[in-house]
């Protein structure tokens, strides 16, 4: 599944009710959205640096290669075109430690 012919890096579920936003300074080419409960990247600008992939704290960022989940490049596609660019990095949500290990977090993710 290629976005403009490039590889991209998707958002998977384990950022859903984190939100570090580490990753978003690193990349260069603003392709990082914010929503109420987690971030996503727009597959259509990311340029496959890998620079955000090690940033994150938590490993929310992979390769669509490395992809468990293949509905997540969807998901972060859709959400991407409605969500707004995120540029600076802010404090994780208030109970990310708490989120951070836990598994099947898809379920709370809000549009």
């Amino acid at each position: 599944f290629k976005y403009g012919g490039i590889m991209t890096f998707v958002v998977t579920e384990k950022c859903i009710l984190c939100k570090y936003t580490d990753c978003v300074e690193v990349c260069p080419v603003d392709c990082f959205h914010e929503g109420p409960v987690s971030l996503v990247i727009d597959p259509n600008e990311c340029i496959d640096c890998a620079l955000c992939e090690p940033e994150c704290p938590i490993e929310a960022i992979c390769s669509e290669d490395d992809l468990i989940n293949k509905d997540m490049i969807d998901i972060n596609d859709r959400l991407s075109k409605i969500w707004p660019v995120i540029r600076k990095k802010k404090d994780p949500l208030h109970e990310a430690e708490k989120w951070k290990n836990v598994d099947g977090k898809i379920k709370y993710l809000e549009e």
